[in-house]
């Protein structure tokens, strides 16, 4: 029987040093974040913008 010690302890040395999954990863999680904030920065303006669209009518309605 052929023994893989050598041959397997070479191929998970190159996986450990290969920085080709931790890049994507990376990108993955950064892209991830932003998104986060696009949807939380959008939700707070929609907030607003309807105060202040509320408060233009109340205005106008009462002129």
């Amino acid at each position: 029987m052929k023994e893989r010690g050598p041959k397997m302890n070479k191929l998970l040395k190159h996986f450990l040093k290969s920085e080709d999954g931790v890049t994507a990863l990376e990108y993955g999680l950064i892209a991830g974040l932003i998104a986060v904030v696009i949807a939380v920065s959008v939700g707070k303006l929609g907030t607003q913008l309807d105060q202040v669209f509320t408060y233009i009518t109340s205005q106008i309605s009462s002129a």
